[in-house]
């Protein structure tokens, strides 16, 4: 896409804590400048009327219910530093902030808005617990994806006999010396409780897949890909506190199978990566 870059004076959208600042007599306002911006950065992934295609909706329930109650500077800043998808970080404060009142305005709400209004659906648990932070694609990538390739590594590699590494000395590196405080068996220990643990996060009322969509965490499959997740995982961490690396073998390819049935149904037909359009159906 062709980034669009206003030459007109610049109008910041009064979003909580971003200052109206109008110069010029013909300035145009937010939301129509925004329109622009949104049009040539926005509408291939979220649809020319907000639909959603690639990526989520930014109009109807669905969007109202992940922002509820949240800053719109929130959202602004959400806009400037994750999107859009391939281009990150190229839109400046106030385009972005033009966006975010052109949203704001297709979703029928105030041009001055401090806030999303709060609403029930912004905590679907109903006050028994936190309202899920992140998409399924996010929770996937942060838990499941690393801590399942730490099992998988055990098909070449025998935790036993890895050595100690030791940091560079300069620049200290937080991850690189974090690497080296849990080494062998005992990494493969946190990873097998790691999966254990948070898979049932995969059943958290109000979670939305990376396209919008709810995660159907009350359909009979799912449920049992969860626990089927679950059990591989409690294998897993049995097999490792006896420190028996002959028996990864056989629990990698659990492993997999647990998580190839769920995404054959739900992942997998909706293309690759950044194009799970009809994903989560």
């Amino acid at each position: 896409m062709t980034r669009v870059v206003s030459s007109l004076p610049i109008v910041v959208a009064a979003l909580a804590g971003v200052t109206v600042c109008i110069t010029g007599a013909h300035a145009q306002s937010p939301a129509p400048r925004g329109r622009e911006i949104y049009e040539a950065q926005c509408a291939e992934c979220h649809g020319s009327a907000m639909e959603g295609t690639i990526g989520p909706p930014l109009v109807g329930a669905a969007f109202l219910a992940g922002w509820s109650g949240r800053p719109v500077s929130d959202f602004a800043d959400k806009i400037q530093k994750t999107m859009p998808f391939n281009q990150t970080a190229s839109l400046s404060k106030e385009e972005s902030a033009d966006v975010a009142s052109y949203i704001i305005e297709a979703n029928k709400l105030p041009a001055r808005l401090p806030a999303f209004p709060s609403a029930r659906a912004s905590n679907p648990s109903g006050g028994r617990g936190q309202a899920p932070e992140g998409n399924l694609a996010e929770l996937m990538r942060a838990i499941a994806f690393p801590n399942a390739n730490v099992i998988f590594n055990l098909q070449i590699k025998d935790p036993a006999a890895q050595k100690k590494k030791q940091p560079a000395a300069s620049p200290f590196d937080y991850v690189e010396w974090g690497a080296t405080v849990y080494p062998g068996w005992l990494a493969v220990d946190q990873a097998a409780i790691a999966l254990a643990e948070t898979a049932p996060l995969l059943l958290t009322p109000g979670r939305r897949c990376q396209n919008g969509r709810s995660v159907p965490v009350d359909r009979t499959d799912w449920k049992q890909y969860v626990a089927a997740l679950v059990d591989v995982s409690k294998l897993a961490h049995k097999a490792s506190q006896a420190r028996n690396h002959g028996a990864f073998l056989d629990i990698s390819e659990k492993l997999n199978d647990a998580c190839a049935n769920c995404h054959k149904v739900y992942r997998d037909k909706g293309g690759p990566e950044g194009s799970g359009a009809t994903r989560c159906q």
